[in-house]
Order: structure tokens, then C-alpha cells, then sequence
């Protein structure tokens, strides 16, 4: 058994659709050679049989037993190796289709992840879902109809070579029609394509909007703007309908031409070969082969007829991906990164300076301006560094892997408790539940950690949510952890047990947490505060409450004296 996906899906070529569908081609190139080579044999087995069976038929008009034994072996013999090569090529078709597709969503999802925040406004969310849904059905479909499509190919050519041989004017006929047919056929796809491609955008951008309908709906029922919405979702759904409509008249049409032009292409050639047999030029074994030569060729006729439609659609879809692998993110990896260095965490522009190993608060006059430090801090934007080496000259990888960014955006992931919350199984889950204040989250639960979580944690209260996150961050480990507002929807009680807690999981490593909770600030190794987004006091918690007075205000909410 094949395991897919493979663990490195490579690096894709990403210049355009034809060269992102050739790099597939080359991942998977020793199974798309073994299904092109089984294909060629499973139909080349299939273009003997008709000539097998005329000379059949001929050796018994003639009375020649033997003959005819042996061209009864013949074609029992081709007929195993038709149902054995077909059934093989069957299999690694599937390989084909499903390595592509899982590539695709591979290096779909790593660059998703590279793109990190700045992805929701490059890319709507529904263009994300249309990749993981159709389009890489459409990939793997055009990656795995080359095999199909060349052995449809070679077997026209069989019959073509065997037909001339035969008699010239029929070989003729087929060498003059099928390249007519593949004209026809292919005069259906150029609109298709442009058809299909407008159906696709148009329904990106549908699914993004249903999501977010669905995201804010309470809000719109707040403010009384759902019908509003609904109305706005339900018309370009109609346009979405129409515009498959307007694909499918294509589709239909093309479909027709599939059967149609085969099917008169099947009386041409009988009709031609009934008119030589009369004559006396062929045969009667010759006539019975040139009439399953004719109904033959209908089924690779339709292969290289599908070929080309599946190859177009795949092509579209390609062109989607292929846009967005090629988005760079707001913060692009420099081409000589440094050595990985040491020392404290800063930020030039407010004056914050992280020591390392220790638990600092930062408390800020305006919550946004704590935001925007942490975004800085965690290099979603640019200004901090790092042993006074800038963020954004050293590799996004590694800035990730050592200062995790935890904030109340972030969301539970579809799935069990126990995946979302270590995926890796690092053996931190249980001391992180503890430190969290979550354990009895967990415990509640019916299957406990092997309990299936719901679409974005909503089966989970907001202080739950935002306890399962912070254990989610705790089992990560991080070297540099910083935390937004970690406890701003837990109750007092708790506040002050994940306060305890948080300073003991993470004793010896950094720790920034953004709060203005005194519950937490009381047990901070270091107090920041900010002011217009400038430090303007550092010291503990005690002393900043008797020194600093706008600190006091923001901290007591106002009741300082």
C-alpha cells in the first residue's frame, strides 16, 4: 500500500499552470511512466482484438480448424493481458490522482502558514476552499489523464497503421477523420475554459461570503442587518446559478459532440467497408474487423476528447494555485539570513526591552498600542529584534519556532481536544491543562481529550476558549512566549491560579504578557508601561502603583487615589 501524501512535497515550480502542472508531472514521474506504459498495453490489447477476430472468422469460412484454435488462443491470451494491464493501470491512475491533489494541498498549506496573517487580505476565504475542494480534484484529474490520453493515441494509431495495411482508402478515413473530430472537440473547449474560469471566481467569492455571514450573523441580527445580507447573499447565489448554467450549456454541448461525431464517424467506416466486401476487395473476417475497428475507436475518441477538457479544467485550477504561491508575504524571508543569535527581545520604537527568562508585563495606556507590540515583538510587523539583530533579517521559520505570538484572534481548531491542543504529542499536555486552569474543561467533557471539538471552539464558552488556547500555547513551549490579554475572560478565582501557575510552567524562559489584569501583573518578574506607545515606567508592580500614577489609573480602572 502507497502512503499518500509524501512527507516533502518538493519545491514547486510556480512560473505559471503549465509549469506548476509539469513539476507534478515530474513528482510522480515513475508511476505516470508505469501507467502511460500500461495504458499503451491495455489499449493496444484492446486495437488487436478486431483484427484477431476477422482472421478468426476467415479461418472458419475457410475451414481451417487449426487456424482457427490458434487465433481463439490468440485472443484469450490478449484478452488476460487487456484485463490485467487495465486493471494495474486503474491503480496507479488512482496514485497519480491522489499524489497530485495531495500535493497541492501540501504546498497550498505551506504557503498558507508562510503567509501567515497576511493571508485573509490577499486572498478571499473562499478562493482558499475552492483549492482544497474542486480544484484539486481537476489537478489530480489532468496529472492523471496523460496516461489515458496517450494510450487513446496509440491505439488510433494501431488501428490507422492496420487499417491502411488492409485497405488504404478506409486507413484514410480514420487518418483524415479523427484529426477533423479532435478540431470540432476542441473548438468547444477554448469557450469552456473561459466559462469555467468565470463560474470559479464568481463562486470563490460566494463561498467567502457565506462564511462570513455565517462568522457574523448574531451581529447582523443585532444590528438588523441579516435580511439585508441575506437578500445581497441569495442574488449573486442566482448569478452563481446562471453562471453554471452558462458552463454546463457548454459542457452538454461537448458531451453531445463526444457521442455524435464517434457515432457518424462508426456508420461512415461501416458503410465504407459494407460498399469494399460487395466489391469483393475485402473480406467477409475483414469486413466483421473494419465494423469493431469503427466501434472501437468511439471509446479512445472519447479519451482524447476528455483528455482535453480534463486538461483544460486542470489547467484553470492551476492557475489558481499557481497565483497563490506566487503572493509573497508582508515580511519576505531576506536572501542571507544571520546566525541564529542571542539575547534580549527589544523594540526600538516604544523602548521595550525583553530580558531573557524572565516573566515581563506590559501594560498600556491604549490596548491597541500592546497590540501593535506584539504583532512587532512576534514579527507580524516590522521594528523588533532579537539580540540586536533585526527580525526581519532573520528566516521567518526560525523566528517562529522560537517566539510564539498568542493572542485571542487565534481560534480551536475542527477535530479532537487532544490533536488541536498537541498535535505532536510532546507529552506537555497534561502539565499545560493544569497551568491553564482547563483540567476541568477537559474533564467535563464526555470522551474527555479524545472529545471532537466543534467548528471554532463555539461548543466552548469564551473564558473556556480562551483556557484552552493558553494551554494550546503552554504545550508548545516556546522559547520567547508572549500572551495577549491570557485571562480577560476568566473569572478572578482562576485568573489568579493560571497567574500562579503560568510563572511556575515557564520558569527560565521568556515570557511577555500583555495585560492589565493586577492579578497578574502581581506576580511579573518586570512591569512595562506604556504610554502613547513609549515606556515611560519599568519596575515591579508594587512600585509602579506607587509611582506611576497613570499606571495606577489604568491598572485600578480609575479608583486610584
Amino acid at each position: 500500500m502507497r502512503r499518500l501524501p509524501v512527507a516533502d512535497p518538493g519545491l514547486p515550480d510556480a512560473r505559471s499552470a503549465t509549469h506548476y502542472l509539469s513539476w507534478l508531472v515530474r513528482r510522480s514521474r515513475m508511476t505516470i511512466v508505469t501507467a502511460i506504459a500500461l495504458a499503451v498495453a491495455w489499449m493496444g490489447c484492446q486495437s488487436l482484438v478486431p483484427a484477431m477476430v476477422g482472421r478468426a472468422i476467415d479461418a472458419a469460412a475457410q475451414e481451417r480448424g487449426r487456424a482457427l484454435l490458434g487465433w481463439g488462443l490468440a485472443l484469450f491470451v490478449v484478452g488476460v493481458l487487456q484485463a490485467l494491464t487495465g486493471i494495474t493501470r486503474h491503480r496507479f491512475a488512482v496514485v497519480n490522482w491522489l499524489g497530485a491533489g495531495f500535493r497541492t494541498v501540501q504546498v497550498t498549506v505551506r504557503q498558507a502558514n508562510r503567509l501567515g496573517s497576511s493571508l485573509p487580505g490577499r486572498l478571499e476565504a473562499g478562493e482558499v476552499v475552492a483549492i482544497g475542494t474542486s480544484d484539486i480534484n481537476h489537478i489530480g484529474g489532468a496529472v492523471d489523464v496523460a496516461a489515458r490520453g496517450t494510450g487513446a493515441l496509440i491505439a488510433v494509431t494501431t488501428v490507422t497503421v492496420l487499417l491502411l495495411h488492409t485497405s488504404v482508402p478506409l486507413g484514410l478515413v480514420v487518418l483524415v477523420g479523427v484529426p477533423a473530430l479532435m478540431i470540432v472537440a476542441g473548438g468547444l473547449i477554448r469557450p469552456l475554459h473561459r466559462r469555467q474560469q468565470a463560474y470559479r471566481e464568481q463562486q470563490g467569492r460566494l463561498t467567502g461570503q457565506a462564511a462570513d455571514l455565517v462568522t457574523g450573523l448574531r451581529v447582523l441580527r443585532g444590528v438588523g442587518g441579516e435580511a439585508v445580507m441575506v437578500a445581497r447573499y441569495r442574488a449573486q447565489s442566482q448569478a452563481l446559478r446562471a453562471a453554471g448554467v452558462r458552463t454546463a450549456a457548454v459542457e452538454s454541448l461537448l458531451e453531445a459532440a463526444q457521442v455524435l461525431l464517434p457515432g457518424t464517424f462508426l456508420v461512415l467506416v461501416t458503410w465504407l467497408g459494407s460498399r469494399l466486401a460487395a466489391d469483393g476487395r475485402i473480406t467477409v473476417g475483414q469486413l466483421v474487423s473494419f465494423y469493431a475497428y469503427a466501434a472501437f475507436l468511439v471509446a479512445p475518441l472519447r479519451q482524447l476528447t476528455d483528455s482535453i477538457d480534463k486538461l483544460t479544467r486542470g489547467h484553470v485550477s492551476a492557475r489558481r494555485v499557481v497565483a497563490m504561491l506566487g503572493m509573497a508575504g508582508e515580511l519576505p524571508d531576506p536572501p542571507g539570513a544571520p546566525a541564529d543569535p542571542d539575547g534580549e527581545l527589544a523594540d526600538p520604537a516604544s523602548g521595550v526591552r525583553v530580558p531573557p527568562g524572565l516573566l515581563t508585563a506590559i501594560v498600556a495606556e491604549d490596548p491597541a498600542d500592546a497590540a501593535r507590540l506584539a504583532d512587532r515583538l512576534g514579527r507580524y510587523a516590522e521594528g523588533a529584534t532579537l539580540g540586536g539583530v533585526p527580525l526581519s533579517e532573520l528566516p521567518l521559520a526560525m523566528v517562529r519556532k522560537r517566539i510564539l505570538v498568542a493572542e485571542n484572534e487565534a481560534r480551536l481548531f475542527s477535530g479532537r481536544l487532544r490533536t488541536d491542543l498537541d498535535p505532536e504529542r510532546s507529552g506537555r499536555l497534561t502539565e499545560a491543562l493544569d497551568a491553564a486552569a482547563a483540567q476541568d474543561i477537559v474533564d467535563g467533557l464526555p470522551r474527555g481529550l479524545d472529545s471532537v471539538v466543534a467548528g471554532r471552539g463555539r461548543s466552548f464558552s469564551g473564558g473556556q476558549q480562551q483556557r484552552l488556547r493558553l494551554a494550546r500555547a503552554l504545550v508548545a513551549d516556546p522559547e520567547i512566549l508572549i500572551l495577549v490579554e491570557p485571562t480577560n475572560a476568566v473569572d478572578a478565582h482562576t485568573e489568579v491560579r493560571i497567574a500562579e501557575r503560568i510563572r511556575a510552567v515557564r520558569a527560565g524562559r521568556t515570557t511577555v504578557v500583555c495585560t492589565s489584569s493586577p492579578l497578574v501583573l502581581g506576580h511579573a518578574d518586570r512591569v512595562l508601561y506604556l504610554e502613547r506607545g513609549r515606556v515611560t515606567a519599568a519596575g515591579t508592580h508594587r512600585e509602579l502603583l506607587a509611582g506611576a500614577p497613570g499606571y495606577a489609573r489604568v491598572v485600578l480602572r480609575g479608583d486610584a487615589s
